[in-house]
């Protein structure tokens, strides 16, 4: 595989050769520099701790690095390409070589196609590593790190689960009262197959208000029901009386929805996009419009987040190859870490309002970026000229 990718690189004209070594050092530099911060602070002070206080293995530890590596180095790689592309044509502009080569003809635009060839490869590496390997390794690093603190080794276990229900509100009357949350389940805890201590809050029918309160619940597939065990059930009648009843097994009508939202990562980043398609199905069924909104705009950003690689190159080569170009890292570091900051602000904005509901989620996820390369494409007429 390695003679063929070399013997494709010496196909290249002589130009896209040149420039493109000119790239890599930065770029992998940049990688490194970036994914070892990135492990620094998000993951290796949290592992000496646990060394330090939980008696964790340095060889556990070493296996959590290197689980945990691919999700920032898909960080990394967009951060990198801008890094290497801004240092690279920032110092041939500096050292007056892309001045002569636009002195017999060459243009600027030409001049940055190996820099958007490179960060092509990019993007199509950094959505390979986001939607493939990250959600595996990362749900590898969690079983790994449980496994040597002796807790449970389940695959099938999440905290919090919370899953919400909405339908059609009626009264007692017949009168159609609108959409409306019909019953909301919490589990504290879901563990090998079971939720435990859970409370359902039942708003479906006109005229009082009942909690649901178990120990643990078991979805009975044949009865496609709710198992609650050692329980009881509060009702609260609209003349302020309660009643309660005790209860020790108790078929409750409700979805298998908790217990598919329970297999799902907590985190919409640990998921392919089949899974986020899931969780979108999921939260359409039950009526949450918004969590259903959220997931349809993380599936858009499954696609637009490996982009970045070419809005950054374009940015970066734009800004680099203008005549008089500043040179030097400290230079470069600083500019890049701006560009980034109003990036990523410029996506989390249009995220927000996708999730809100104010913008359509395609709008949402690809209108930054139209708006990122819109910018790169100014940067490279300005270069041009």
């Amino acid at each position: 595989m390695s003679n063929i990718l070399l013997r494709q690189f010496r196909r290249l004209p002589l130009l896209d050769r040149w420039l493109i070594g000119e790239i890599m050092g930065p770029l992998l530099f940049a990688i490194a520099a970036f994914t070892v911060f990135g492990l620094a602070g998000g993951v290796l002070f949290e592992l000496v701790r646990r060394i330090v206080e939980s008696g964790l293995s340095p060889w556990v530890a070493l296996q959590m690095v290197a689980l945990k590596l691919p999700s920032f180095l898909v960080i990394a790689l967009p951060m990198a390409t801008l890094l290497a592309t801004l240092l690279a044509y920032s110092r041939l502009s500096a050292n007056s070589e892309l001045t002569a080569l636009r002195s017999v003809g060459v243009s600027t635009t030409r001049l940055i196609i190996p820099a958007m060839a490179l960060a092509l490869t990019l993007t199509v590496l950094t959505f390979v590593l986001n939607d493939w390997i990250v959600p595996q390794s990362n749900r590898t690093a969690e079983v790994t790190l449980q496994r040597a603190l002796g807790r449970s080794l389940a695959t099938e276990k999440g905290k919090d689960i919370i899953y919400s229900r909405f339908g059609r509100m009626m009264t007692r009357e017949g009168t159609d009262l609108g959409r409306g949350l019909q019953q909301l389940f919490y589990s504290r805890r879901f563990d090998k197959g079971e939720m435990v201590d859970v409370t359902v809050l039942d708003f479906s029918r006109s005229g009082f208000r009942q909690m649901l309160v178990a120990d643990r619940a078991i979805w009975n597939e044949p009865e496609a029901k709710w198992e609650f065990l050692d329980g009881q059930i509060l009702t609260l009648n609209t003349n302020g009386s309660t009643t309660r009843v005790d209860f020790d097994r108790y078929l409750y009508p409700l979805s298998s929805g908790p217990l598919k939202v329970a297999k799902l990562p907590s985190d919409a980043n640990n998921m392919t996009i089949g899974q986020v398609y899931e969780a979108q199905r999921l939260y359409i069924e039950a009526g949450n419009t918004k969590e259903a909104r959220r997931m349809a705009v993380r599936i858009q950003e499954k696609f637009t987040f490996p982009m970045s690689c070419l809005i950054f190159a374009l940015i970066g080569s734009s800004l680099g190859a203008r005549p008089g170009a500043k040179k030097g890292w400290g230079w470069g570091f600083g500019i890049s870490i701006l560009l980034i900051f109003a990036t990523y602000l410029l996506s989390f904005s249009f995220s927000s309002l996708g999730v809100k509901g104010i913008l359509p989620p395609i709008a949402a996820a690809w209108l930054p970026v139209l708006i990122s390369l819109s910018a790169g494409g100014l940067l490279l007429k300005q270069a041009s000229r």
